[in-house]
């Protein structure tokens, strides 16, 4: 423990943010993070606490309390501490293959789950978590590591998303040959295409993508499997296939006027704009036009935030999101304590955006949409909605919503993004390999396993578990990695925990 006086000794300091009217003139990360000295003092709040929350993964309370990949937390802050930055690099990758992407863009399951957090302010983990990978890269820790030794197995990995990446960055270093197939122009999956440019550019994917390369595993691009490539080819080819290709059917909304002019999926829409993005810094006009357009986004979480940060980039006449849930409490409720998931109100980065551009919040809670109004040549031209609540079913005395009467209002909207999350793995790949699903169309595997119905073929990431966190694709491509291992050698000794 570097300081055990640490937590009271310093407060919590974090990363400034660039002001929301300067960071909307361009799709850059736009934190400015602590200089070395300072950060390591992030390190000394750390307690090294006898039972640490922050790394244990539990669920609690239908809700994960702390990192899912069991993060050696307090030792790599108190290396932060001491300044011992490359031992902190080597602790901190033994449990995560990408803190380039998780200091990033998770939600930080550690720092809700801090002892420090009960009383007071948390442990800035994630902000620890970026610096030790940063400076890694710009030390030469972080450089290729190619196996001295290969097995002659070869395994298949479809979909370059966190899982997929996860698992062949795991199986190429115990020494087996890993092909990643990928349909799309560029590697990383929801990496690439999902998380928009202001919350992970995508140089730092592509940095760790070079260093996979270099390390012996083979990427393949416009690779679509299930459709141009056979699976049977891949099940010859190969002595093992990993299917890692998310939860790619965006979940749609069946309401009158659902076939007007101007209605997207909000992971089309996000996959066009960073595409135009990256080939042309949108001069190619392939993006979805919404400038000087009312913007209605149908959904209240990561990816309906991250739609309002990217249209008022794009210059929207205004935008609003609409959320079917009531509003979170600002601070924890007696029913939700510690070390459970705080169940409370979050003001994202595109919130912050609006309410500066707009000078109000652009969320409207407890509603639904009841129909897209077409002008007479089709275009969307406003969103009708209803505010909704929460009533006994009397039959089956569930609390169900329902919709209030005389609550109708009508949005302008000339586009409508749907941000409603998603329902399973694409039909098209599951009936390729013959796999069984579960009821929601997940690959169905036993519980905890990550084998398939299918000899050889195993699954993990979001298509095996269902839309979730980055860091859980992370650790489903760990654990099927260790999987696949076993399968081929008789024993594993790769590290998931």
């Amino acid at each position: 423990m570097g300081k055990p006086t640490g937590f009271m000794d310093y407060k919590r300091e974090v990363s400034g943010d660039i002001p929301p009217k300067e960071r909307i003139k361009n799709f850059r990360e736009f934190h400015e993070h602590l200089p070395m000295e300072r950060q390591q003092l992030q390190g000394a709040r750390c307690m090294e606490c006898g039972v640490p929350f922050c790394q244990s993964g539990m669920t609690i309370g239908g809700m994960t309390s702390g990192c899912p990949l069991h993060n050696l937390v307090p030792e790599w802050n108190d290396l932060v501490y001491t300044g011992n930055w490359e031992q902190a690099y080597h602790r901190l990758v033994k449990t995560n293959s990408f803190p380039e992407f998780t200091s990033r863009v998770c939600p930080a399951l550690c720092e809700a789950a801090c002892t420090c957090g009960l009383n007071g302010e948390p442990v800035a983990t994630k902000e620890n978590e970026y610096a030790i990978i940063e400076n890694a890269y710009e030390k030469g820790y972080a450089q290729p590591k190619p196996p001295t030794v290969r097995t002659g197995k070869t395994v298949a990995v479809v979909g370059s998303g966190p899982a997929g990446l996860a698992a062949a960055d795991q199986l190429n270093k115990r020494g087996h040959s890993v092909t990643v197939f990928e349909r799309s122009d560029r590697i990383g999956g929801l990496l690439m295409y999902g998380i928009p440019n202001m919350k992970l550019e995508k140089q730092i994917v592509e940095r760790k993508i070079r260093v996979m390369e270099a390390e012996g595993v083979t990427f393949v691009t416009g690779a679509d499997v299930g459709k141009e490539i056979k699976a049977d080819k891949l099940l010859k080819d190969f002595d093992r296939v990993i299917l890692a290709c998310g939860a790619s059917n965006p979940r749609d909304l069946s309401v009158p006027g659902r076939d007007a002019k101007g209605i997207y999926f909000a992971v089309d829409f996000l996959k066009a704009n960073t595409k135009s993005l990256l080939d042309s810094d949108f001069k190619d006009g392939k993006s979805v036009n919404v400038r000087d357009k009312n913007v209605v986004i149908i959904g209240g979480g990561d990816t309906g935030n991250d739609c309002v940060g990217t249209s008022i980039r794009h210059g929207c006449k205004s935008v609003t999101q609409i959320e079917m849930m009531p509003k979170a409490p600002d601070k924890r409720a007696e029913n939700n304590p510690w070390p459970q998931w705080p169940k409370v109100c979050k003001t994202d980065y595109g919130q912050e955006e609006a309410i500066a551009l707009f000078g109000c919040d652009p969320r409207i809670y407890e509603s639904t949409v009841k129909e897209f109004v077409k002008d007479k040549n089709g275009n969307l031209k406003a969103v009708k909605i209803v505010k909704l609540c929460w009533e006994k079913d009397e039959a089956g005395g569930r609390m169900a919503m329902k919709e209030v009467e005389g609550s109708e209002q009508s949005l302008p909207a000339e586009i409508v993004l749907i941000a409603a999350g998603f329902l399973g793995s694409q039909k098209y790949v599951t009936d390729a390999f013959k796999v069984a699903v579960n009821q929601r169309t997940n690959v169905d595997t036993a519980p905890g396993g990550y084998e398939t119905s299918v000899k050889n073929v195993f699954t993990a990431g979001d298509m095996h578990r269902g839309q979730s966190l980055v860091v859980w694709a992370i650790r489903e491509g760990r654990e099927a990695a260790r999987t696949v291992d076993e399968s081929l050698m008789g024993y594993t000794n790769l590290m998931v925990q």
